[in-house]
């Protein structure tokens, strides 16, 4: 079985000098591609040293996480900016966040709507995280028409219909975590009802780890249990979730 991880950070600080064998970890648990969503400034450097460490293994991103959005954001895209010649396969992370904080949300939505504006441009797929925050998501999605957007629905914790409404703005993928592994998730009854087409595998390490491995720092190399509890919701085999999860991976990043 190969499996995808599409949503890993690897290069964050929790992993520090054991970033290399965090991602051999991962390869042998059969996990042969990490994508990397970006975060902002503080960390990119360190995302792409590792990507440059792994090509082939490793796919960076680019974007700037709704949590690092402030004042000033418009210099934290030029600095991301800075980075556009080099291959990148998404713009992400990008998305809102209304839970840690409501301070900035006029200026999520703005850095929201930029970034998929330049996914656009670039033709590039999105990866947006939405906490407390699909109103609103939806409310920029609406700006942004009639361009068509792709993308994923990073830690994906809506309802069904949520799901629905986004095949509105193109093709949108979710990301299923960890979570999916947690007693009485609400998102174990809703993926029962999204098709496997429309599924991404993701662990979002180092944060969220599944069962059996709740309460540690997350992994890649843990995949393989998101994929286990998936199969069984959904009624098949593990190799066809691996296998379907992998290919609609590759489909909405190229890789």
């Amino acid at each position: 079985m190969e499996f995808t991880d599409t949503h890993t950070h690897i290069y964050d600080e929790a992993f520090n000098g054991e970033e290399d064998q965090a991602i051999t970890r991962a390869m042998e648990s059969g996990v042969t591609k990490m994508v990397f969503p970006d975060i902002d400034s503080s960390s990119r450097d360190r995302m792409f040293a590792l990507a440059g460490r792994f090509a082939g293994t490793v796919f960076p991103c680019l974007g700037l996480h709704p949590t690092s959005v402030d004042s000033g954001w418009k210099a934290e895209i030029g600095k991301m900016e800075q980075y556009l010649d080099r291959h990148v396969y998404a713009i992400g992370e990008t998305g809102m966040d209304c839970y840690w904080s409501k301070e900035f949300v006029k200026e999520q939505m703005d850095a929201l709507e930029y970034q998929i504006r330049l996914a656009h441009d670039k033709d590039l797929p999105l990866i947006i995280h939405s906490r407390e925050a699909t109103g609103l998501i939806f409310d920029v999605l609406e700006r942004c028409r009639p361009m068509e957007t792709r993308g994923v629905l990073h830690a994906f914790s809506g309802s069904i219909e949520t799901f629905r409404r986004m095949q509105k703005y193109g093709k949108w993928y979710v990301g299923i975590g960890g979570v999916v592994t947690y007693r009485k998730a609400s998102v174990a009854e809703t993926v029962k009802d999204i098709p496997m087409e429309y599924i991404l595998l993701e662990t979002d390490s180092p944060y969220l780890a599944p069962v059996p491995k709740r309460g540690t720092r997350n992994e890649s190399a843990y995949i393989p249990y998101i994929a286990g509890k998936l199969a069984e919701i959904k009624g098949t085999s593990q190799d066809e979730v691996a296998e379907t999860t992998t290919e609609n991976a590759r489909q909405l990043f190229n890789i």
